[in-house]
C-alpha cells in the first residue's frame, strides 16, 4: 500500500534539511511525494542557487508568496496551500525548521485533517519576540509526528504537554546535507575567487531583525566588524534585507576589512565556513554545522534554541554588545579556543531514521 507524502519549503534553510529527506523518499517506493515552494524566499541567489547546489528536482508547485509581513505572508501561504490540497491532499505534510511557511503549512494540513511531520522539533529559545520561537511552538503543538535533534527538545516538548509517544530522537538532517555535500563543496574556487587562504579570514552572516533592523545597533555591530578586520580579513554574504537596510542608512566599512558578497550558494557558503579561522553569525544552522566541522563560532545573540552547541560544542554566545562581541573574537583570534564534541546522532543518518518512523508509521 502506498502513501502520499508532501514537503514543504519556502526560505533558504528549508533546503538543506528537506533535500536528504527528498533522496531517502526516493528510495522508497511505497511513497508517492511531491515537493512544494512556497516562494517565501524569492531572490534567486537565495532560492534556484540553492535548488541547484542542493540537487532538488523542479517543484511540483510553486506558490510565489514573495515577502510581506509576517501575518502577510503567512496567510497568503496558508491560502494558496488549501488551494493546492483541495485539489489533492497528500497523507503527510512534512515541515521543517521555523519559518512562516512551516507554521502556515502545518496549520492548514491540520485543519484539513492532513497528517503533519515536524523536522527539528522542540527548539527553544525561550524568546517569544522572535517571530521563529513562536512557529516552533505553534507548530509543535499541533503535529502528529515531531523529530528532534537534540536532548533538550524533547524536555521542551514534554514540558508543553507533547504526548511523549509522537516525539522521535533522530538526529540532525542539516548535518546530513553537510556530510553528503563536503566533497563538491571541497571542490569549490570561491577561496581562490576571493583571494583568500585557509584559515586566514573570518566568516560572517548577519539577519535576525534584532540586529539588523536598528540602524544604530547595526553600526555598532558593523564597527566591530571593521575594528575586527584590522587583526583578521572578514567574508561577509549579505542578505539582501540586510544589505538594504545597511544602504539605505549609508552604513559603510573598509571593504578591505569587511568583504560583502551578496548570496552565495551553499558548496560555496560550506567551503568557506570550513576553512575560516572563525564564524560570527544569528543563524541557528550554523552554529550547528561549525560544531560538527569544528570551527570556532561566535552567535551575536542573547540566547539560543541550539543549546547543545554551547554545552558540547564550539559555539559560545557573545550577546549584542560591541565590546564583548570583539573581546570574545580576539580571544578566538588569540588561540583561546575549546575543543568541541560532535552531539549524539549527528552522524549523516538522520533522514534515514525519519523515513523509518514515517514507514513503519504508515504501516
Amino acid at each position: 500500500m502506498t502513501y502520499k507524502v508532501t514537503a514543504v519549503v519556502g526560505a533558504r534553510p528549508n533546503y538543506m534539511k528537506v533535500a536528504p529527506i527528498w533522496r531517502e523518499l526516493e528510495k522508497n517506493d511505497r511513497v508517492v511525494r511531491s515537493l512544494v515552494h512556497t516562494g517565501q524566499h524569492y531572490d534567486r541567489n537565495m532560492s534556484k542557487v540553492f535548488f541547484d547546489d542542493l540537487r532538488l528536482p523542479k517543484p511540483d508547485v510553486y506558490l510565489g508568496v514573495g515577502s510581506g509581513p509576517h501575518g502577510e505572508q503567512t496567510a497568503k501561504v496558508m491560502f494558496e496551500l488549501e488551494r493546492v490540497f483541495s485539489s489533492g491532499a497528500p497523507d503527510l505534510l512534512i515541515v521543517v525548521g521555523d519559518v512562516n511557511s512551516t507554521m502556515a503549512g502545518a496549520l492548514v494540513a491540520v485543519k484539513m485533517g492532513i497528517r503533519v511531520a515536524h523536522v527539528e522539533s522542540g527548539l527553544r529559545s525561550f524568546d517569544r519576540t522572535m517571530p521563529e520561537e513562536i512557529n516552533r511552538m505553534v507548530t509543535d503543538i499541533i503535529a502528529d509526528l515531531l523529530f528532534t535533534t537534540e536532548p533538550s527538545a524533547e524536555k521542551n516538548l514534554l514540558r508543553e504537554g507533547v504526548d511523549g509517544s509522537k516525539i522521535h530522537f533522530v538526529g540532525n538532517v542539516m548535518i546530513d546535507s553537510l556530510h553528503f555535500y563536503r566533497p563538491m563543496a571541497e571542490r569549490s574556487t570561491i577561496l581562490d575567487d576571493l583571494s583568500l587562504a585557509p584559515g586566514r579570514y573570518g566568516l560572517v552572516t548577519l539577519h535576525r531583525p534584532s540586529n539588523v533592523d536598528d540602524p544604530e545597533g547595526l553600526r555598532g555591530i558593523l564597527g566591530v566588524f571593521d575594528e575586527l578586520g584590522k587583526d583578521c580579513p572578514l567574508v561577509f554574504p549579505a542578505h539582501p534585507r540586510t544589505r538594504k537596510i545597511m544602504n539605505n542608512n549609508k552604513l559603510q566599512v573598509s571593504s578591505e576589512r569587511l568583504k560583502i558578497l551578496d548570496p552565495i550558494g551553499y558548496l560555496d557558503f560550506i567551503k568557506l565556513m570550513m576553512h575560516a579561522r572563525l564564524v560570527l553569525t544569528d543563524s541557528g544552522g550554523i552554529q550547528e554545522e561549525t560544531t560538527v566541522l569544528g570551527i570556532p563560532c561566535l552567535t551575536i545573540r542573547e540566547n539560543t534554541e541550539r543549546p547543545i552547541t554551547v554545552d558540547i560544542g564550539t559555539n559560545r554566545l557573545v550577546g549584542v554588545s560591541p565590546e564583548r562581541i570583539l573581546e570574545e573574537a580576539r580571544e578566538v583570534l588569540g588561540g583561546r579556543t575549546r575543543p568541541g564534541r560532535i552531539p549524539e546522532l549527528w552522524d549523516g543518518k538522520a533522514s534515514e531514521r525519519i523515513i523509518r518512523v514515517v514507514d513503519e508509521y504508515f504501516r
